[in-house]
Formats: C-alpha cells, structure tokens, sequence
C-alpha cells in the first residue's frame, strides 16, 4: 500500500498537474484485478467505467501480465519504420483477418484512438483525392486539431481551441436515403467527399444506436458515389456489443476500420484496418509515427486476442448485456428519473431526467454518478446534455461484484429520486 493518502496525492497534484485535466474520481488507484479497483489507502472499487472502456478483458489479466513481461525482457522500442520485429507483423495479420470484410485487408498501427482516425482520414483523402469528411451529430472522434473538429460536443473538448479544420461536415444520425441524399444537395457535394466516418453506436454522444438499416443504405450511398465509410471502432469495438465489432450487427462491411481502447488492454496502441488497395495507396513514409505498433504493446493485444478466443468472452460480453438490460428495465418502470435505455451488448445505458430540464438532469446524473464513487463503485456519465449514465464494465465480472455495483446504483437512484 502506497505511504501516500488520497488527499496527499491530491495536494501533490493540484500543485503540479495542470488544472485542465480533470478527474472524475478524487480516489487515486494502485492496483486493479478483473473487475477491481483498489486505491492507495485500500479501499476497494467495483468498475462500471473500464478506463473509459479499455479494459473489455478485466485489470491485470494474467495472460496479459505474462506477454508484457516476456516481450519487455526481449524488446521494448526500436521504431518499426526503423527495424521492425515479429509481435507488430502477427497483430497485423490477427487483426486483418478478424475484422469484417470479404476482401485483402492490411493494418497500420498508432499511439492512440485520435491517431487511429486521424490516419484513417488521411488515408482516405490520399486514395480519393477528395478534401471533405461527413461526420455526425453527437459524434466523438478524439482531441486532436482535426478529431476534435469532427467531434460534436463543443464544451470541454472544443471551446477555445479554434480555428478548426476545415472541410468537415455534420449531417443527421439515422436518417433515410432520401434525406441523405438532400444532405448531398444542401450541404456539399457528394464528388468532394473523400470518407464518412461513423461509430456504429455512439459513445460518449451518449450510446446512440442508430436504425439497422441506416448503415446499409449509407453504404449503398457511399458506394454510388465513389466515397469511403470508416466505421470508428474504438469505444465499441472488442467485443464490447456482444460482437467483436458492432458494425457486425449492422450487415455492412467498411472500407477503413479503426480499433484502439481495449485492443491491447491499457496499454497505449491502436490500429487502422482497410481494404489493401486503400491502405497500399499512400506513398512509403506518408503514414508512420515513433512508438506506433510498439513491441510492448502489439504482445499484449495479441494476448488480448487469444484471451478473446480461449475464455469465450464474447458469450460473456452477451450475458452481461442481457443482466443490464434485466436491471435497467426494472429501474425504468421503478423510477420516474430513469428514461429511455440504450446500447447493445454490454454496451449499456439510461437517461436520467426525461421529465426534466437538460441541465437539471446533466446535474441528476453527476450527483448518481458521485454517490457511486462515494460508495465503492466507479460509474460515468456522457452524452451531449451529459444526461447518460453507461457501463462499461469488464466482461469478467463476477455476478457478486455486479450485483454488488448494481445495488450500490440503484440506492443512488433512490437518493437521486427524492
């Protein structure tokens, strides 16, 4: 145990760490095993967050632990566009082959989700030789100059920080053929589009899952029209909807994919899949970066995805869903503050406050989600209005510590009731 308190650490970082990062929590965490948390002073936390869903496999998963090990011992950086080593070229190969597509598909790796995607645009741009991005209401793409111009919300992840980029457009979520096509018409011309990029169900937007059939006819659209569709993966991919990738409930199969979050179970990597030809058409050294498909961390995602295979934590990702969405509809028939539920899998979430003012719901919801914190649970809130509460939780928790998280919830919801 650390010989630091959680206030100690708390007057250390308010000295020293800027203020513009903020946390959540005020609990400062030493150690994590599958679904717990424990902070430096012993207190134990069930996690309904999974570092923001990166932590699909569970804290300190031992096959994990093992490969960062043995990698580390061997190799931890030489720059892949330098010397490159075996862990990177089997990621690639593993990820190509289980995302979908019936087609040659080759892999790049960066740091980051924002990387992810903002290579993935590049790569779109070079191929098309197109400037414009569609993006989408309640979008979430990164913080980066071009990511955060694509993301939807403007306070904290925008405010302040233009100009932004240019040629990015905003169009509806769900909408009809018909009305995308006079998106086409009013907003821009569908010959300059290089890409649209869209998460198949929204994260921090606020777990937004769009008709089934809107992605068939965005496709079809796109493929009318010479544009590429990325589907930006990295809050809801890895099993996180009961399918390795949520695009897979939809029938369509993307031309660029980006992964990164629980790709390689907290340490820091990401990946942009596509179409060979797409991926093949940048010129040598047009994409790259330092640590990106870092020895290290392309170990531990392969871990990952063996993990996936031999513990059937797709199944699990299925239960998980289906006992969250048990307990939401009882809270929703129990309580007048619990709204519309939303998600797929164990990708879960309700709205607070649907008979209430947006703010005064958004502040309904951080006050649930800090009785949480309070009382050994770690929750989080999203969405545009900030009027969401979701779960993500590792697939591998015991019913115990979820019913545990969840009785813990439903008493805030009480408090919050009153």
């Amino acid at each position: 145990m650390s010989k630091n308190s959680n206030k100690q650490l708390g007057q250390t970082k308010e000295q020293f760490v800027s203020k513009s990062v903020s946390t959540v929590s005020a609990k400062f965490i030493e150690s994590g095993s599958g679904a717990v948390l424990k902070d430096v002073e012993g207190n134990e936390y069930i996690d309904f967050a999974g570092g923001i869903g990166v932590m699909n496999i569970g804290h300190g998963h031992p096959k994990v632990i093992e490969a960062i090990k043995t990698q580390a011992e061997k190799l931890i950086h030489t720059c892949f566009m330098v010397n490159p080593y075996e862990p990177a070229v089997k990621l690639a190969e593993k990820l190509c082959s289980i995302t979908p597509g019936k087609f040659e598909k080759k892999a790049f790796f960066a740091n980051s989700g924002a990387e992810a995607v903002e290579n993935a645009i590049k790569i779109a741009r070079y191929y098309t030789k197109r400037p414009a991005i569609v993006v989408f209401d309640n979008a979430y793409h990164g913080r980066t100059q071009l990511t955060m111009t694509m993301t939807a919300k403007v306070k904290p992840y925008k405010f302040g920080f233009g100009p932004f980029a240019p040629e990015v457009y905003r169009m509806p979520l769900g909408i009809g053929p018909d009305e995308i096509r006079d998106f086409f018409v009013t907003s821009i011309n569908p010959e300059a589009v290089a890409a649209i990029i869209c998460e198949p169900v929204q994260g921090e937007g606020g777990f937004i899952v769009p008709p089934k059939e809107f992605f068939k006819n965005l496709v079809e659209i796109c493929h009318e029209h010479g544009i590429l569709f990325i589907a930006d993966e990295i809050q809801s991919g890895m099993g996180r909807t009961g399918k390795m990738f949520a695009i897979e409930h939809f029938g369509v199969e993307p031309d660029l994919m980006t992964v990164a979050k629980s790709l390689a179970a907290g340490m820091p990597l990401s990946a942009v899949v596509g179409k060979a030809e797409i991926m093949d058409s940048v010129h040598p050294g047009g994409i790259g970066g330092t640590y990106g498909g870092n020895p290290v961390a392309c170990a531990a995602a392969l871990a990952v995805l063996d993990v996936f295979e031999n513990e059937n934590l797709l199944e699990k990702s299925v239960a998980l869903g289906e006992k969250l969405e048990t307990r939401f509809k009882k809270w929703q028939e129990k309580y007048e503050i619990v709204g519309e539920l939303r998600g797929i899998g164990a990708m879960r979430g309700f709205l607070i406050g649907p008979n209430l003012d947006k703010a005064t719901a958004a502040g309904k919801a951080r006050e649930l989600a800090g009785y949480c914190h309070e009382n050994g649970l770690i929750a989080l809130s999203c969405g545009i209005f900030g009027n969401i509460i979701r779960t993500l939780i590792p697939f591998v928790i015991t019913d115990d510590q979820l019913e545990k998280g969840l009785s813990i919830m439903e008493e805030g919801l009480n408090k919050i009731s009153k």
